[in-house]
């Protein structure tokens, strides 16, 4: 009935909205009251939209916005069934809100954090109560992406999951269970398929013509601009942190911390691989991004198909290792969590489904040719091997 909101940016203010929505209350925390503000101003700006196309009326967003209140301290926390974490993407901060929340909430109380890489395991490390901590992965936009990901630790209590799963279910998500480990399996399967575009953009690629391959494939967007839209300096930090976990399969290119520190963001500072007028959705590849990588940039032809198995194949492969080592419980999960989080094209039916469609063993002997033309990128996960071997599927 009543849930509690660390931070007030664009991924709190609309945790705290959808759960309004839903008819529970929510209570916004941020550092201040400019911030709490602003949180409330999107909150609002949801439902004055839907008040605009006429599915919803002064009255409703008036009694809406009733269920949702603000702080700049925890007064009123100690009442919430479950904290959402939504603060910065540093593990310090992130262990610094547990211990403070920890202060003041019940001794049943679930915390949650939101976050898309940091494994769960290392924020609750000084936690007074890890069985009620875990993770809670939402997609942004909050209120428009179907997916929500709950990331148990090994410390997890049953009851604490299904705090997450019915919080899940009751704002209207598709809910997937996943175990923890360096980002989970949205993050981690996305990674390595936006990494090869990078390389591709290395070896002199153009741009539009990355994107434009994989919006063929049948990608909602490309990824070139999906970075642009996460932002380039989110992106690099994620990947800095899964290169760590997991080595060569995960090497960046070089070229990435040149764009950094160009100063470069992506959308949100309108200065990315693409120009962003004011205004406007349109937008065009910003050419004076090639001066920052090798010679011949941007200027490479190269056969679509190409582009598609480089990426998709690195997609199939990451999932094949995470069902391996036990992030995901069952395939199914890793295609919802494709399908409904990371807009995987829905006729292949996720990964798995698509690695079946294929053959394990055709997936295998492509990822092996990859692997010699490009190197330790493309390792092949051994349980492709053993289905190849074995003509098991995995439906």
């Amino acid at each position: 009935s009543k849930v509690c909101i660390l931070g007030a940016g664009l991924m709190g203010a609309g945790i705290a909205g959808i759960a309004a929505d839903s008819g529970m209350r929510a209570r916004m925390k941020d550092r201040d009251d400019a911030s709490v503000s602003k949180g409330l101003a999107y909150v609002r700006g949801i439902w004055e939209e839907r008040r605009k196309r006429g599915s919803l009326n002064a009255r409703e967003v008036s009694q809406k916005m009733d269920r949702v209140s603000v702080a700049t301290d925890y007064s009123g926390f100690r009442q919430a069934e479950l904290i959402i974490e939504a603060v910065f993407e540093d593990l310090n901060v992130k262990r610094q809100v547990l211990r403070e929340t920890e202060e003041v909430t019940s001794d049943t109380c679930v915390f949650a954090s939101n976050t898309s890489s940091l494994p769960i395991t290392d924020i609750a490390l000084n936690a007074k109560r890890k069985d009620l901590v875990l993770g809670m992965h939402f997609f942004s936009p909050v209120h428009k992406m179907p997916l929500l990901e709950i990331i148990e630790t090994k410390d997890t209590a049953r009851r604490a999951t299904e705090v997450a799963v019915a919080f899940g279910r009751r704002i209207g998500k598709h809910v997937i269970v996943v175990g923890d480990g360096p980002g989970f399996f949205t993050t981690r399967a996305l990674s390595p398929y936006m990494n090869e575009a990078a390389h591709l953009l290395e070896e002199g690629v153009a741009v539009e013509a990355i994107d434009k391959a994989m919006k063929d494939f049948g990608f909602p967007v490309g990824p070139i601009t999906l970075l642009d839209e996460v932002g380039i300096d989110v992106g690099a930090k994620v990947q800095k942190i899964l290169h760590h976990a997991f080595g060569a399969r995960m090497d960046p290119p070089p070229s990435m911390a040149k764009l950094i520190a160009d100063g470069r963001l992506g959308r949100k500072n309108a200065k990315g691989f693409y120009r962003y007028a004011e205004g406007s959705k349109a937008k065009e590849v910003d050419s004076t991004v090639y001066a920052l990588m090798p010679a011949g940039a941007g200027q490479k032809a190269m056969d679509p198909k190409i582009i598609q198995e480089r990426l998709f194949h690195a997609f199939l492969n990451e999932s094949a290792y995470c069902l391996q080592e036990g992030i995901l419980r069952k395939p199914v999960d890793g295609d919802i969590g494709a399908i409904f989080g990371l807009g995987f094209p829905p006729w292949w039916g996720g990964p798995f489904r698509a690695i079946d469609k294929l053959g394990a063993k055709t997936v295998l002997e492509t990822l092996k040719r990859l692997q010699g033309q490009h190197g330790a990128r493309f390792d092949p996960a051994p349980i492709l091997g053993e289905y190849a071997s074995s003509g098991r599927r995995f439906y």
